[in-house]
């Protein structure tokens, strides 16, 4: 008989494409055959985002679309604007059913509600972490375990905590478990990944730490690698520097939101530290692990930004012995303090600014990765990259390009360094 179709869409973070990898998982065992999204499956899921305006838009046109590619089709969506503005969803045309953040978990008991059904429990009253687990991964290399959801942070442009809802750790024991599973399933690195991490276990009792949570997994999981998600600059304690310089799994790879480097705009956006502590916190890292990959979130255009608070950013990042930068233009969100915030600046000023980050970026990027030309690095071997080419990604963050065959997919190697091209590498197998 044949297999129902299904196909999963997915706008946003990591925290949604590993929900979304553990929904297919679950189509999958249910009885349904994975397609593209092209492909115009009977069953689409769009996984949405809400983090700007402009990504609820993302959202509403890829509705559309699935109803375009198959008129037939049953539409669920889910994911954050699902969960913040569900009635917004449910009046298109094709909608099935529109699913909250926590009705993931029972996802296959939903698909049979009626048309334009809403699903939506009020997530601000979740009290525990109800992770979504996964047994295999499309990419053989990583593997990604949710560790935390929600946030308690209400940075004034953010609408996150309103998605995704408080800070919610899940146990110490059962990470552990699943980290131990996928290490025993072959993959060489496992990512902790949630919406704010370094807020792990503070929810917990008796309170833990994302310091003792990677002590046990280092103990205890037999992973071969373990890397970080995004961790907050107020929650990266010494300790947690040093755990990671002495260690032999955790990958020396800190992704850290600066956001802004002035002051002033940083009160304005709820960041509770200031440059000078984020300068002490970044240099530190280097100082104990000057190889390590340090990679910063910063916004560009925020609301009532000067030319002189811009220059401070700018000099800042300049400064920084930081590695890469995820430069993003302001954009309003409704709902947010931001948004209603006086001196919103003109979208080509906001582009311009942004521009000229990703230009520092860029510097970085090509600067960091011209030190391994020469060296021979580890790396975990990832997907193809040119014809008879593998791309290999390093303890560091860096990309390594190199010849080899599909056979080598999702093992570790070693490869000596040859050159560098545009902030990439390339090299062959040591």
């Amino acid at each position: 008989m044949k297999k129902p179709t299904a196909s999963i869409a997915t706008l946003g973070c990591k925290t949604n494409q590993f929900e979304s990898a553990a929904l297919e998982e679950r189509l999958r065992n249910a009885g349904y055959g994975i397609v593209p999204f092209e492909a115009g499956a009977e069953l689409v899921i769009v996984n949405t985002c809400t983090v700007t305006a402009g990504t609820d838009s993302q959202s509403r046109n890829l509705i559309r679309r699935a109803r375009r590619l198959n008129a037939e089709c049953r539409v669920v969506v889910t994911g954050c604007y699902a969960q913040v503005d569900p009635e917004a969803l449910r009046s298109l045309p094709g909608v099935s059913v529109v699913l909250g953040n926590e009705e993931k978990a029972e996802f296959l008991d939903h698909l049979g509600a009626g048309s334009g059904q809403v699903r939506v429990s009020d997530i601000r009253q979740a009290a525990e972490a109800r992770p979504l687990e996964i047994a295999s991964f499309a990419e053989r290399s990583r593997a990604f375990v949710q560790i935390q959801n929600g946030c308690d942070a209400f940075c004034s442009y953010c609408i996150i905590p309103y998605a995704r809802g408080r800070s919610r750790s899940v146990s110490p024991n059962q990470v552990l478990a699943q980290v131990q599973r996928l290490a025993s399933r072959g993959y060489p690195e496992i990512v902790l990944t949630g919406i704010h991490v370094g807020g792990y276990g503070l929810d917990l009792s008796p309170p833990t730490s994302l310091l003792d949570l990677v002590r046990l997994l280092e103990a205890e999981s037999g992973a071969g690698r373990l890397r970080l998600g995004s961790l907050e600059p107020t929650e990266i304690p010494d300790a947690l520097i040093e755990a990671v310089a002495s260690s032999h799994i955790l990958c020396p790879h800190f992704h850290i939101p600066l956001q802004a480097g002035d002051d002033a705009v940083l009160r304005r956006m709820n960041r509770h530290y200031g440059r000078d502590q984020f300068r002490s916190l970044v240099e530190g890292i280097h100082r104990r692990l000057p190889e390590a990959a340090i990679g910063l979130d910063v916004i560009a255009g925020f609301p009532g930004e000067s030319e002189e608070e811009f220059g401070n950013t700018r000099r800042l990042l300049e400064e920084l012995p930081v590695t890469h930068l995820h430069v993003f233009p302001f954009s309003r969100r409704p709902g947010t303090p931001a948004a209603k915030m006086p001196g919103q600046l003109p979208p080509p000023l906001i582009k311009e600014r942004a521009a000229l980050l990703r230009e520092i970026g860029q510097e970085k990027g090509r600067r960091f990765a011209r030190r391994f030309v020469g060296r021979t690095l580890e790396v975990v071997v990832e997907g193809g990259g040119r014809r008879g080419e593998r791309r290999g990604l390093s303890r560091n963050y860096l990309t390594v390009s190199f010849p080899g065959g599909g056979e080598l997919a999702g093992g570790r190697l070693e490869v000596r360094v040859l050159a560098e091209e545009d902030g990439l590498l390339r090299g062959e197998p040591a």
